[in-house]
């Protein structure tokens, strides 16, 4: 029996940074955040440029960009993610944005705007009117620092929360005009056949369905993308057999002391292929420190 090929698409955060986040994909890269910031995209500067390369194992920094635009200068960090993705991790990454702001004598500098896009599914089949964070039938949502008057603590500093699901809502009912209106976004989660009847010689549409076909066969991409979803898949696994045997006390501890040993070892072996040490202490729960006694041995 055949077993089916998956198909990653940029509702992967991986996927999407290995297509858009390349100099030579700038075009498409533009047409997004056009459509989702409003603004005309004069030039993209690509910060640590030089460690966004084509090997899924080289080390590699966030992935930032400074874009001059007709309506100022922005400092833009891009994310795909499912929503149960953490509210309080995407806003360190951007206070940590926020802090390497150039200092003007003792004061920061609100010529230039800190933006964080998160491109975010999962929030229709999600919905919940206890959960102040989940809305179903909104295009968007813009977060801010200010106070219950709408009084904003500072001016430049934003995410945009972007929701996927009423995009492809209008690709699941057909609505022509929408789709061609939005397809930029829609695009993004797409699969091979959709993206063909989605391309209708639209060669920007072609150049991402190139660009994310190639990646789907890219052997260091498959192999990084497998052992992420194999190790989500057993954490799950143990949390909930942890649950259904009733030592509710004992979960972390349990998944903390079986899989120890086992993450240690799968460490060293990444740490020999050189994938960035973040997104190791991410996959296998170890922390920093634990790896660079690893790496060091």
């Amino acid at each position: 029996m055949d077993t089916e090929v998956k198909f990653y698409t940029c509702k992967n955060d991986r996927a999407f940074k290995e297509v858009f986040m390349k100099k030579e994909n700038s075009d498409l890269l533009t047409l997004l955040l056009e459509k989702i910031l409003k603004v005309k995209v004069n030039e993209i500067e690509y910060l640590n440029l030089e460690d966004n390369v084509d090997n899924i194992n080289v080390r590699r920094k966030s992935y930032d960009l400074r874009l001059n635009t007709d309506k100022g200068r922005i400092l833009v960090e891009v994310n795909a993610s499912i929503y149960d993705y953490s509210h309080e991790r995407q806003t360190a990454y951007l206070c940590n944005e926020y802090s390497h702001i150039t200092l003007s004598g003792e004061d920061y500098s609100e010529d230039i705007d800190i933006i964080q896009i998160n491109l975010t599914y999962g929030k229709m089949k999600n919905f919940s009117k206890e959960n102040k964070y989940l809305y179903d039938d909104k295009e968007y949502r813009i977060f801010m620092i200010q106070d219950e008057e709408n009084k904003k603590y500072v001016k430049n500093f934003k995410i945009y929360d972007i929701n996927m699901d009423y995009y492809m809502n209008f690709w699941y009912t057909n609505d022509k005009e929408k789709i061609e209106e939005n397809k930029y976004l829609i695009m993004l989660n797409l699969g091979q056949d959709d993206l063909e009847k989605l391309s209708k010689k639209d060669r920007k549409v072609e150049k991402y369905m190139a660009e994310i076909k190639k990646i789907n066969i890219e052997p260091k991409f498959i192999e990084f993308i497998s052992y992420e979803e194999d190790q989500k898949k057993r954490e799950k696994t143990r949390l909930r057999k942890a649950e259904e045997s009733g030592f509710e006390q004992g979960i972390e501890q349990g998944i903390e002391q079986g899989s120890l040993s086992k993450s240690k070892e799968i460490a060293e072996s990444l740490l020999k292929q050189n994938i960035d040490i973040n997104i190791i202490a991410e996959c296998t729960g170890l922390s920093l420190d634990e790896l660079k006694k690893i790496e060091s041995k």
